[in-house]
C-alpha cells in the first residue's frame, strides 16, 4: 500500500514537472528532453513495480506451497494420530479384559492350591492314624503268635514229660487280648485241672487224661495261630495297600499344586 502512494506522488511531481517543461520557451536542440526524460523514469519505475510484483508472487506463492504442503502433512499426521488413538483404546480395553481374566484364573489357582494343601494336611493327618492303628494292632498280633508258638510248643513237649510240666507260657496267654475269653476260660481250667501236684507220682489214667486235654488245648491254641497269622498278613497287605493309596494321592496332589502354582506364575507375570 505504501508503495502504490510513493508511486502516486511520483507520478504526479513527474505530471508537474512536465507541465512546467511544456511551458518553458527554452528547449534544448540536442539531447533528452524532458517528456523523455520522464517517461524513461516512469518505464524504470513501471519495470521495477513488474519485478518487485513478480517477486511477491513467486513469495507468496512458495508460502503458499509451504502452507498447503504443512496442511496436508499435520491433516495426515493427524489422522494416523486418531488411528494409533483408537488402536490404543482397543488395546487397552483388551488388555484390561485380560487382566479382569488373570486375575479371576489367578484367584482360582490360589483357591485350588489352599484347597489341595489341605487336602495333603487332612490325608496325612488320617494316614498317621492309621499307622499308628496299624503299628499297635500288627504288635499285638506279633506278640500274640510268639506267645501262642511258645504256648504250643511247651504243652507238646509236656505232652510226653509230664513231669517237667509248666504252664507259664500257657497262663500268660491268659493276659494278651486278643485271645477270646472263650480261649482264656478253657485255658484256664485246662491249667487249674491238670497242673501235676509236686511229689505225687502220675498214674496212667491220668496222663491219658492229660495228653487227651492237653490235645483239645493244642488243637484250639493252633487254630487261633492260623487264623493270627492270617488276620496279621491280612493287616500287613490293608497297610500296604493304604499306603500304597496315600503316596498316589500325595504324588496326584504335589503334581496338581506344582503345576496350578507354574500357571499362577505365569499369569501374574
Amino acid at each position: 500500500m505504501q508503495r502504490v502512494l510513493a508511486m502516486a506522488s511520483f507520478l504526479a511531481l513527474a505530471m508537474c514537472a512536465l507541465s512546467h517543461a511544456v511551458a518553458s520557451t527554452a528547449v534544448a536542440r540536442s539531447g533528452v528532453t524532458p517528456v523523455q526524460k520522464v517517461i524513461e523514469l516512469m518505464e524504470g519505475m513501471l519495470a521495477k513495480g513488474k519485478a518487485e510484483k513478480h517477486d511477491e508472487q513467486v513469495q507468496f506463492a512458495a508460502y503458499k506451497q509451504f502452507c498447503d504442503d504443512t496442511t496436508i502433512e499435520k491433516k495426515r499426521a493427524i489422522a494416523e494420530a486418531n488411528e494409533k488413538i483408537e488402536v490404543l483404546k482397543a488395546d487397552i480395553e483388551k488388555y484390561t479384559a485380560t487382566a479382569a481374566k488373570l486375575t479371576e484364573e489367578i484367584a482360582a489357582h490360589d483357591e485350588d492350591i489352599s484347597v489341595w494343601k489341605g487336602d495333603q494336611k487332612a490325608a496325612t493327618k488320617v494316614r498317621e492314624l492309621e499307622k499308628a492303628d496299624y503299628d499297635a494292632m500288627h504288635a499285638d498280633y506279633s506278640e500274640s503268635i510268639d506267645a501262642l508258638e511258645r504256648a504250643i510248643a511247651v504243652l507238646k513237649k509236656q505232652a510226653y514229660d509230664r513231669k517237667q510240666a509248666s504252664f507259664a507260657q500257657v497262663t500268660a496267654l491268659q493276659k494278651l487280648s486278643l485271645i477270646p475269653e472263650s480261649a482264656k476260660r478253657a485255658i484256664d481250667a485246662f491249667v487249674q485241672e491238670e497242673e501235676p501236684t509236686d511229689g505225687l507220682e502220675v498214674s496212667a489214667p491220668e496222663a491219658y487224661g492229660y495228653e487227651f486235654q492237653s490235645h483239645g488245648v493244642i488243637e484250639m491254641l493252633e487254630k487261633l495261630l492260623d487264623k493270627f497269622i492270617a488276620e496279621r498278613t491280612g493287616l500287613e497287605k490293608t497297610e500296604m495297600n493304604s499306603k500304597h493309596a496315600f503316596d498316589m494321592l500325595m504324588q496326584d496332589l504335589t503334581a496338581q499344586i506344582d503345576q496350578a502354582t507354574q500357571d499362577r506364575e505365569e499369569k501374574a507375570e
